[in-house]
């Protein structure tokens, strides 16, 4: 990886480590988006609407952590990589699987599922970048705040 600069008081091998992390973090953020947008279009049953309509501000948020991740990425000298196959290059994560329609209790439950992985690699990045780079790990820690409460939602919702 060839950095465009590096930001002061980091070393490039720090920067390019942080820059990897994020990487991933960014490539599982865009495919969350999809993954929930997914399941607002083909959620079915009679809770649609309430699970449809709380979905949408979830994939704003999960974008707007996208574009905060890449735009770190960027900071650190890098260069982010939001191509579809990067997602793929880049997972570490079990894909979503649910296909086509289902009702809202099948697909909350998958996504609860989706988000424990989700947040369980956030974390992991969250203690890396602890040791590389406070002000990502910062990031990455606001978050996993942000996907703690929408699974709370989707837990609650079930309940």
């Amino acid at each position: 990886m060839t950095l465009a600069f590096v930001v002061p008081g980091l070393d490039e091998a720090t920067s390019e480590k942080a820059i990897a992390i994020l990487q991933n973090r960014l490539s599982q953020e865009q495919e969350a988006a999809l993954v929930l947008k997914h399941a607002h279009w083909n959620v079915t049953g009679p809770n649609f609407i309430a699970v449809h309509e709380m979905l949408d501000p979830e994939v704003e948020s999960v974008l707007a952590q996208a574009d905060e991740t890449a735009e770190r990425i960027a900071t650190l000298g890098g260069t982010p990589d939001g191509r579809p196959d990067a997602i793929v290059r880049n997972r570490t994560w079990k894909p979503f699987d649910v296909e086509g329609r289902a009702s809202t209790e099948e697909y909350l439950k998958a996504l609860i599922e989706y988000y424990d992985a989700f947040i369980a690699e956030d974390r992991r990045a969250v203690a890396e970048l602890d040791e590389l780079d406070f002000v990502s790990s910062n990031i990455i820690q606001d978050h996993v705040q942000q996907l703690e409460k929408f699974q709370w939602f989707m837990r609650s919702h079930l309940a």
